[in-house]
């Protein structure tokens, strides 16, 4: 592989089409796991897409030759203090876009985040103390918060992006 920083950003935006291209082979199978290969196809495509994202910014930020050009995490790029310092067009919609709670890239960041924090019950209203401690429960599935149709919907957006962004980067 070539050591230039858009090949990263290629990479893992077929990886996250493979992912996704599982997890609908996933959903349409009768497999006895089928529900843990469903998820864990699904928590693969956004860790894809996570890192097409980063490796974006990573492209951005060695054009401009940024300090943080490094950084780790999106996050770290993303911000009002990164951008003063190194301020860049893209960079500024990139974090304009995460800025808006219902944008993709705000919810796919938000999705990100969400894959390291802990399980939590559902929050529930008191109940009467006398009634008895041990109820019966019925096991239904979650609702699922990603569909494939909504990360296929971000990586089409992102393939889109990365194109109209390495137009105008590209020293002619």
């Amino acid at each position: 592989m070539a050591h230039e920083l858009y090949t990263r950003t290629n990479q893992k935006i077929f990886f996250a089409g493979l992912a996704l291209e599982s997890l609908r082979k996933a959903e349409a199978g009768e497999a006895v796991n089928a529900q843990a290969l469903v998820q864990a196809e699904r928590e693969a495509a956004l860790f894809h897409l996570y890192g097409a994202v980063l490796g974006l910014c990573h492209e951005i930020a060695g054009y401009y030759k940024t300090a943080e050009a490094n950084a780790p995490r999106v996050e770290l790029l993303l911000n009002p203090e990164t951008l003063q310092a190194s301020p860049s067009p893209e960079l500024s919609e990139l974090l304009e876009i995460a800025q808006q709670p219902e944008s993709w890239l705000a919810r796919l960041l938000a999705a990100h985040a969400g894959l390291f924090q802990p399980p939590q019950a559902p929050k529930t209203a008191k109940v009467d103390p006398t009634l008895p401690l041990i109820t019966a429960v019925s096991v239904q599935e979650e609702p699922q918060s990603l569909s494939r149709e909504e990360l296929e919907s971000w990586r089409q957006q992102l393939k889109q992006l990365v194109l109209r962004y390495r137009g105008s980067l590209s020293e002619c």
